[in-house]
């Protein structure tokens, strides 16, 4: 990649072509082929070592923890880095490696059990949280990558070809499975172990990984310190100690889109946590008539590779249309085409209710696609004007609380909800997570200010951010 030279001049970054985007973005497609496998399995894999409905969410709680934890630190680290290798991509190589070696032992952690006399629920989870933390490690740079190195009025396309590659590598992750059983591969798991086309698909998604993340490293060239101090009016770099306790003041003067933002995020990420750890128990009661109990028959591990399936149904279909969300967003509107995705993602999920036949699910999926093309996307882009380029990874990372702590509270009480309320039927619970997005759909026409209506509030936002 081509970079301007420093100079004391103010500078505007150049525009990147759509091939530069891309290879920026590209170990995102090894990222979310771990996501996809995880989000696809990890329920199945907890249920094959013995874990019973209403304790799924719990163990769940690891993803939305350690990303609460990881992903701030990283992004404050990341604005304070200035390595040969650049400002984060130090990040994305070691939580690839890490998330690699998670992604061979979490379902091989009964075999780990027996050579270490460890309970296995146990191990399961701690390879769970190695996966999580490592994903968060390499997730949260590529956010602030996109602000690091693309103007801002190509902020929508830059995270549109993240949604484009996140869903190629949510597809295969979710998909993979299934594949590997149509090509012989066993997908009945002995008791207490995993399927065989289970653990195959992991081996298979540390080695893209490992690749994609490789690629970027290898085809992209951060800006310089002098460079950034080019686009911020030619000031002099000053390297300033930095301390951890500054990211809580910086929560505290989070610009209040931010925080608006926050609340849609919070009711999105409620119902996502909701479908990706209940979908295979209310695929199984519900559609294959199985009891909830039921988590090691042939029929529990069909209901299981059909939810990769459709897992990676969505995330086929939201492809197609964050190619659209560009386009649609100029017509539209930011908000209001995110507003739209939410509300279509909302009646995804509730329909998964009143469509019996396994067969007509992926009607529901279509839905599901567009939401998370736009979730993936339009916040983030309705988020880059309104915080300061300094500030980039940090605010990124602090962002990704409303991400977090809806999954952290869904966690604890998701599963007793289940249990309790709704008798083990877990499709219940999948409709009130199809509610909980219409009311963020809500959320964002009321609260969410347009990008040509606050120009103004949000330029002094910026400016009264403490640097």
């Amino acid at each position: 990649m081509n970079t301007p030279h420093s100079t004391l001049s103010r500078k505007i970054k150049p525009n990147l072509s759509i091939a530069q985007i891309i290879n920026m973005s590209m170990g995102f497609l090894g990222i979310q082929m771990a996501f996809g496998l995880q989000n696809g399995n990890a329920s199945r894999i907890l249920a094959n070592f013995g874990a019973d409905v209403h304790e799924l969410s719990w163990f769940w709680l690891v993803a939305p923890v350690t990303g609460l934890i990881v992903q701030p630190i990283i992004g404050h680290m990341g604005d304070n880095t200035w390595s040969p290798l650049g400002r984060r991509k130090p990040y994305f190589l070691i939580g690839a490696v890490l998330c690699a070696i998670g992604l061979v032992m979490l379902p091989n952690a009964a075999s780990a059990t027996q050579m270490l006399a460890a309970n296995v629920l146990l191990m399961a989870v701690i390879f769970l949280a190695m996966m999580d933390a490592s994903i968060n490690v390499a997730m949260e740079p590529f956010r602030a990558l996109v602000g690091d190195m693309l103007p801002k009025h190509q902020a929508t396309i830059g995270f549109s070809v993240q949604t484009i590659l996140i869903g190629i590598g949510a597809v295969i992750g979710s998909d993979l499975p299934g594949w590997l059983t149509k090509l012989g591969v066993s997908n009945e798991a002995p008791k207490g172990f995993v399927a065989d086309n289970v653990i195959y698909a992991f081996y298979i998604g540390a080695a893209v990984l490992i690749v994609s993340i490789l690629y970027t490293i290898f085809t992209t060239k951060e800006y310089s310190p002098e460079e950034f101090a080019s686009f911020e009016g030619g000031k002099p770099v000053v390297k300033n100690e930095s301390k951890f306790s500054d990211i809580f003041k910086d929560f505290k003067n989070a610009p209040s889109q931010m925080k608006k933002l926050g609340i849609v995020q919070f009711f999105s990420w409620f119902a996502l946590f909701t479908m990706w750890v209940f979908t295979t128990s209310a695929l199984a009661t519900h559609h294959f008539g199985l009891s909830p109990d039921d988590t090691h028959s042939a029929e529990f591990n069909k209901a299981g590779d059909l939810t990769g399936s459709l897992f990676g149904s969505y995330n086929f279909y939201a492809i197609f249309f964050a190619f659209a969300l560009t386009p649609i967003a100029k017509f539209i509107g930011k908000k209001q085409t995110h507003a739209i995705a939410l509300a279509c993602g909302g009646l995804g999920l509730i329909s998964m209710y009143f469509i019996k036949d396994v067969h007509y699910l992926w009607i529901s999926m279509i839905g599901l696609g567009f939401a998370w093309a736009s979730i993936l996307a339009m916040p983030y882009a309705m988020l880059i004007d309104s915080i300061p380029q300094k500030k980039m990874g940090v605010y990124m990372g602090i962002f990704n609380f409303f991400i977090v702590i809806p999954q952290i509270i869904n966690g604890i009480f998701g599963g007793p909800i289940v249990s309790s309320v709704f008798g083990k039927q877990a499709i219940d619970y999948i409709v009130v997570g199809g509610i909980c997005m219409l009311i963020g759909a809500v959320v964002t026409m009321i609260f969410i200010k347009s990008e040509d209506e606050t120009p103004k509030e949000i330029e002094e936002e910026i400016k009264q951010v403490h640097f």
